[in-house]
């Protein structure tokens, strides 16, 4: 069976340090930069129009590839946000899923939605809906549910052709801009000068990021109980699986950060990282056996169906500084003038 994490290595390899074959890649990055910078201007310019919701945007997205805690923070903005009088909805571009427009349910197939939908779905109890096309996903769910007064686009900052009112970026703290170069010779997709522009800039872990001078809103994902896929009830201490085989899957956008949380809980297990967005069968977890083996939420709604017992997924929740959503309510209170509940 080949390797399919070779890909993966190969990217990291090259995003995160500067090689001799930059002088190849740095010219098409230049390119990148060109088409990127045009399509913005074009919506800017109006020469491509942007469809607007009759109810407030937001997008939560970032600058790089590869994932930075953007769906937890979407789900704590939709607890946020109903905490304080609203009812939002989410769309989702539905990565793994068919990309048609469609509405997810929390025990949707991640096939058909995508893994991320369903997990939104899951975890937001708001309405969710997946679609390539956010401003059809968009109305789609407004039409559905009319009761709806926000939207929260999951990623999408690059998709202008949905009108937004507020633009909050994600910012891995450890892995941060990489090289500093765009695709394809760094994982930018927008030039780091780009952050000037947003609303608000969220750094998920400890580390800060000097060079920038907006203000920085601190988060970090929080999680320590297990949960069985075959028995969502039980649940697993880390102390618990001390001592047994364990195995741990990632199949998301940054494996060793996950891989990393669990050595902090004290854990030994042997790493198996996957592509972003990996659709899992039995035949790819067969080496474990019977071990233990630990994954993430995301990846768990992939593998439920042909789970063992010996199986745990590990939910994590974003804590986010306050200050942040104070923002966001004064945002929304200048834009609108809604007077939170």
């Amino acid at each position: 069976m080949p390797d399919i994490n070779v890909p993966m290595r190969v990217l990291e390899y090259f995003w995160y340090r500067v090689r001799p074959a930059h002088v190849l890649l740095y010219p098409l990055s230049l390119i990148f930069a060109a088409i990127a910078a045009g399509r913005r201007a074009l919506y800017r310019l109006g020469w491509r129009s942007s469809k607007r919701m009759r109810v407030p945007v937001i997008v939560v997205g970032n600058i790089t590839v590869g994932g930075t805690g953007k769906t937890p923070l979407v789900t704590w903005l939709a607890e946020f946000l109903k905490d304080n009088g609203y009812r939002p909805g989410i769309v989702t571009r539905g990565y793994g899923g068919t990309e048609e427009i469609q509405e997810v349910r929390a025990d949707g197939d991640p096939a058909v939605a995508g893994d991320e939908p369903v997990v939104l779905a899951r975890r937001s109890n708001v309405p969710v809906f997946a679609g390539r096309k956010r401003p059809e996903a968009a109305s789609a769910l407004l039409r559905a549910h009319p009761q709806c007064d926000l939207i929260l686009s999951d990623d999408g900052l690059q998709h202008y052709a949905l009108a937004r009112d507020l633009e909050i970026v994600v910012v891995d703290g450890e892995r941060r801009f990489g090289n500093g170069l765009l695709l394809p010779a760094g994982p930018l997709r927008e030039p780091v000068r780009r952050l000037s522009t947003v609303d608000a800039v969220v750094v998920n872990g400890d580390e800060e990021l000097p060079l920038l001078s907006m203000r920085q809103y601190r988060m970090k994902l929080a999680g320590e109980t297990f949960h069985n896929l075959l028995n969502p009830d039980f649940r697993a201490s880390a102390a618990d699986l001390r001592g047994k085989t364990l195995h741990a899957i990632a199949g998301i956008g940054h494996p060793q950060r996950f891989f990393a949380r669990l050595q902090q809980a004290g854990l030994e297990f042997r790493a198996h990282p996957f592509p972003d967005h990996f659709r899992f069968g039995a035949d790819d977890l067969a080496f474990a056996g019977d071990d233990v083996v630990l994954m993430t939420e995301k990846d768990a709604v992939k593998c439920s169906a042909f789970a063992r017992e010996s199986w745990w997924y590990l939910p994590v929740e974003a804590e986010v500084d306050p200050a942040l959503g104070a923002l966001i309510l004064d945002k929304l209170r200048s834009l609108h003038g809604r007077q939170a509940a």
